[in-house]
């Protein structure tokens, strides 16, 4: 059996060979598996070329509009056992699927045909009988647009120097070439090094799919000077966006990208909206002292982690390219007094919002309900449209502000269940480093656990108090999520906003506790037995300094067998 929801994977490790749009009436025979949609008659064909299976057509009842990265779509048809006939066999909504059974040698010849037809990756069409195929774009043709910019108010200032910015959430502010301030002057020559050439360093393909764009585009020259902020692609309108915050539990009052510049908004052929974002490509508004660049220590740490994360199934931010900028940064990396010059790096990052909890929290925090609404409103439309359809009425205890406040809890307890259950420390989890999306976001001195230790931080500046150490995260995002709370209640009402709240622990101990079942291998959860056990786990590996990864790794060794013969015989 082979089961659709693998074909993603597969699809992002294979070259297709992908035909235009096929008259079903015509093809018949065996040889390819051919998702067929639009119209009973009229699908698109996905050849790999090396498979030649038994063909089998299945209506998805969607009307694709002919972008190859629909292969998502797949998993809705359910399994297809390639080496009998499927006639029989239903999809998920029962219709039969079709299977086209007579002779391969006449499915070879109506796939050479269509092959053969040039796809024309530019082209669009409304009309579903003349859309073009599009198999990846170059960067250059990447359509940028700015929701952000277009439907919340901005900052009217266009200078750029340091400043309190009122009734506004950004402000208009491009990324500099690296080498224009680079800090080599600044330094003795006795702590001068060496800087590398500029060069692009890393490139997620894997996030660069999520914006259709093509394989290799990250080793291209124009790919070099748009991720080092030295130049703008058309559509582009770079912001920098403005954001208060709790930092380690007190307010900090105004906040706001120091050295984070974002681009703009790309949506994909799936749908999905992605905004892309600078970190370390120059000074902003909100930079205060700072001088708005990035190290790349910091930064390689950045890009790592956010694609590891993604691939560990964590919710995160991306990481689309590692650009080492050529430029000097100087760092006095232990606080020590001693500043070396180090090499600078700019990250691209990519998240479908980047809208924090602090961008609630500063205009409530100067009386500014309108712009408050204003932002709430925009967050549903652009990222919860399902929650239009409630009322905005604060009697209401299920408005859409409440609704919204629900799903923003539901999130970040998903996320950060996930953060327990893999080790992952977070290290600054100040309500501006908290995501509206549930999305771990802003990497910092972020670490894993090595021996279980639930004390641990890798923040150095969190040792005194360990306020975000391992064991106090899930505590500390409750904590957050009531500061959020607390913004929204001119929105919400304050009982329907604690009601909210109350449901947080509920929804993480389900959460994590599903993440702990699996994570033990173990087929049923018992609560008080199992959660026990899991107690007495935690107690253990503590005590004798176990490495906490390591152990869950070689646990999924053990084999079952193996095991209840070895306490058999103890016994």
């Amino acid at each position: 059996w082979f089961c659709f929801d693998n074909l993603s994977s597969i699809f992002d490790r294979m070259y297709l060979k992908v035909c235009a749009k096929v008259d079903m009436n015509e093809f018949s025979g065996s040889g390819r598996q051919i998702l067929c949609c639009g119209g009973s008659n009229l699908g698109f064909v996905l050849t790999p070329l090396n498979w030649l299976k038994s063909t089998t057509v299945r209506k998805t009842g969607e009307n694709l509009p002919g972008i190859l990265p629909h292969y998502h779509s797949l998993s809705k048809i359910g399994r297809v056992n390639w080496n009998r006939s499927v006639a029989n066999m239903t999809n998920i909504e029962g219709t039969p699927a079709v299977n086209i059974s007579e002779t391969r040698n006449k499915s070879e010849q109506i796939l050479k045909k269509y092959q053969s037809a040039k796809v024309n990756e530019s082209a669009t069409s409304s009309s579903d009988e003349s859309a073009s195929l599009q198999i990846g774009k170059q960067l250059s043709e990447l359509q940028f647009e700015s929701t952000f910019t277009d439907k919340l108010p901005g900052d009217t200032e266009t200078k750029n120097f340091t400043r309190q910015v009122q009734g506004a959430v950004y402000s208009f502010i491009s990324p500099t070439d690296p080498k224009v301030d680079c800090q080599t002057a600044r330094i003795p020559p006795e702590y001068s090094t060496q800087l590398p050439e500029q060069k692009m360093l890393a490139w997620s393909e894997s996030a660069a799919s999520l914006l259709d764009l093509s394989s290799n585009q990250g080793s291209t020259d124009l790919a070099l000077r748009v991720f080092s902020g030295q130049e703008l692609l058309p559509g582009m309108k770079p912001y920098a966006q403005c954001y208060g915050g709790h930092q380690f539990g007190s307010w900090a009052g105004q906040l706001g990208d120091g050295r984070a510049i974002n681009l703009g908004e790309i949506v994909n052929a799936s749908g999905q909206r992605w905004e892309l974002q600078l970190k370390g490509a120059g000074k902003t508004p909100y930079s205060r002292f700072a001088d708005g660049r990035a190290v790349l220590r910091s930064s390689l740490r950045e890009f790592l982690c956010s694609e590891a994360m993604a691939a560990l199934g964590v919710p995160t931010t991306r990481a689309l390219s590692l650009v080492l900028s050529g430029a000097g940064v100087i760092r006095d990396m232990f606080y020590s007094g001693d500043p070396k010059l180090e090499p600078g790096a700019i990250v691209c990052r990519m998240a479908p919002s980047f809208i924090r909890f602090g961008t609630f929290q500063l205009p409530v925090s100067r009386g500014d309900s309108d712009l408050l609404k204003k932002i709430a409103d925009y967050s549903i439309s652009m990222h919860y449209p399902e929650l239009e359809k409630y009322s905005e009425s604060i009697d209401d205890c299920e408005n859409r502000y409440v609704m919204f406040l629900r799903e923003v809890i539901r999130k970040n307890a998903e996320m950060v269940a996930a953060w327990q259950t893999i080790g992952f420390v977070h290290g600054v989890m100040n309500t501006d480093n908290m995501s509206i999306l549930g999305l771990t976001i802003d990497y910092g001195p972020y670490g894993f656990l090595d021996e279980y230790d639930p004390k641990y931080t890798p923040n150095t500046t969190d040792m005194p108090g360990l306020r975000y150490c391992y064991s106090r995260q899930p505590t500390i995002v409750l904590w957050n999520l009531l500061q959020l709370a607390q913004a929204l209640v001119p929105l919400t009402g304050v009982p329907a906003a604690e009601a909210a709240l109350n449901e947080y622990q509920g929804i993480y101990d389900s959460i994590v506790t599903e993440r702990w079942r699996r994570k033990l291998g173990f087929q049923t959860w018992k609560e008080k037995e199992d959660q026990g056990l899991l107690d007495e786990l935690f107690v253990q590996m503590e005590a004798d300094k176990v490495d906490f990864t390591n152990f869950f790794r070689n646990l999924g060794g053990v084999r079952m067998d193996e095991a209840t013969a070895d306490v058999a015989g103890k016994r």
